[in-house]
């Protein structure tokens, strides 16, 4: 595609050099670039990229899209100056990959728990309905059947770009996306057209980068106020936030509540271990998930799927067949007659939906409760005493332990968890920084009827200490210990 074409969709300030060459590939990593390539350069918050142009040129990189001209102009390079090339960036990779989100229906899922559940749970659905679909999501991306490992909640949008047109040229009539806050925050979403948005709610998360709750709330916003009046933007009614999401959007908005007047209401009859039964809009449906977060979540998903025209007893037919996301409170039964639940609870609110959807199951039931937990390293600092405080509140019995290190010291970020406890909170707790060893202690102090939440990890199968990942998986742990 000639360069003039792919910054039709751009405010241009300056053209320096040719811009009727071809280009065949676009670069934000400037090791990355080769001849016919545009190399853009962006300011973040790590490195600037203006300083990786000559890089790029001499990898060959043909034209480049920056902010700030270099003081040296290569003759051989066409140089196009924008405002912002992180706002340009998203527009222009679309531009260059044929705009694939025109030829497709795609949904955006944000807020701070229960994304990656209802984009897979959409995912599945439309599949099982007959759809090809997409899913963008942390735990993997999937173009139909084909898994396409993910290292970013949501991919930069060259690579975004990358795999929706992968997905249009699969046939993929759906794409499922989660939207995380720092994408919609770094416009990584730009240039991209939904048909609809889902908000699932907003807790404290990620202030190491965002700094404050406002800031994070209003990225999320963000999202709907850049949906298109012939989308939908259904919002959950139970969540302080919810109302404000919506409340500057154009599209169509629609909320979904467990406990008051919505536009999808639903409400739990019956819950065990292996699931439960629901009224949802005055129908009743078994489903194998447990917990009123998971009623929120299946409302959303509920909600979609009527958005995008399905019929309700179709949704519900399906919804009645759908497991469970990966880690997300999993449940493996020990022969000793426990039960340990592994789940990727890693906020404070998080665990406390965990918890309590723990506490519904077990009601009237003999049993402990007993939770291992952790707190991630260079995260948010302020919501570890939280964390340990919530597990402490909701359990008989707590073991804090190491989680992703990253580059700080175990034992720390332990003592920040312990930091929030008094010394009757303390009576309960124990600390065992080698994550295994507290998972096999949790098992020794089990007994029969007892639950063992593993709270921190989920999916994930490895830890991550002093930039190296480890391979750790909770779910074998466990089965390892309860020889299954």
């Amino acid at each position: 595609m000639k360069l003039k074409d792919i910054i039709k969709s751009i405010a241009v300030i300056k053209v320096e050099g040719n811009a009727d060459i071809d280009i065949v590939d676009i670069d934000i990593d400037s090791r990355k670039a080769a001849a016919g390539h545009l190399f853009v350069a962006i300011k973040g918050t790590q490195t600037d990229g203006h300083q990786y142009i000559p890089k790029a040129i001499e990898l060959g990189a043909s034209a480049v899209l920056c902010e700030d001209m270099p003081a040296e102009l290569n003759p051989q390079v066409c140089y196009v100056q924008v405002a912002s090339t992180e706002a340009a960036v998203g527009p222009v990779a679309t531009t260059f990959q044929g705009d694939p989100t025109s030829k497709l229906k795609l949904v955006g899922v944000t807020g701070t728990n229960g994304k990656t559940t209802i984009a897979t749970l959409l995912y599945n659905m439309f599949r099982k309905l007959g759809y090809k679909c997409g899913l963008l999501s942390t735990v993997c991306n999937y173009i139909e059947d084909e898994a396409v490992p993910a290292s970013h909640t949501t991919p930069d949008p060259i690579e975004l770009n990358r795999l929706l047109k992968r997905m249009v040229d699969a046939g993929c009539q759906y794409v499922f996306m989660e939207c995380s806050s720092h994408a919609i925050a770094q416009q990584r979403i730009g240039g991209l057209k939904f048909a609809g948005g889902l908000f699932t709610n907003l807790t404290r998360d990620h202030l190491d980068y965002h700094k404050t709750v406002e800031n994070y709330r209003n990225a999320k916003k963000q999202f709907f106020d850049m949906l298109p009046k012939d989308a939908f933007a259904i919002t959950n009614a139970d969540d302080k936030n919810g109302m404000f999401m919506v409340q500057n959007t154009k599209a169509e908005v629609k909320t979904y509540s467990t406990r008051q007047m919505a536009d999808f209401r639903g409400r739990i009859i019956e819950c065990h271990f292996e699931g439960m039964y629901l009224e949802v809009d005055g129908r009743e449906v078994g489903v194998q998930f447990i917990g009123k977060f998971n009623v929120s979540n299946l409302l959303a998903v509920y909600g979609a799927a009527v958005m995008l025209g399905q019929k309700p007893e179709d949704i519900l037919l399906v919804l009645s067949t759908l497991k469970s996301v990966a880690g997300r409170l999993e449940p493996i039964h020990s022969p000793e007659g426990f039960t340990a639940v592994v789940d990727y609870a890693h906020t404070p609110d998080a665990l406390e939906n965990v918890l309590k959807a723990i506490h519904e199951v077990m009601d009237g039931k003999e049993g402990k409760i007993i939770t291992v937990c952790g707190a991630g390293g260079n995260r948010d600092k302020g919501k570890r005493p939280l964390m340990a405080q919530e597990a402490v509140k909701q359990s008989d019995r707590v073991i804090i332990t190491s989680d992703n290190p990253r580059f700080e010291e175990p034992q720390d970020i332990i003592n920040d968890m312990l930091a929030g406890l008094d010394q009757k909170q303390m009576k309960k707790v124990v600390s065992i920084v080698d994550r295994k060893e507290a998972i096999k202690t949790a098992v020794m102090l089990a007994e029969k009827g007892d639950v063992i939440l593993i709270a921190g990890k989920g999916h994930e199968d490895y830890q991550e200490v002093k930039g190296v990942k480890h391979h750790f998986d909770d779910r074998e742990v466990v089965r390892e210990i309860f020889g299954i």
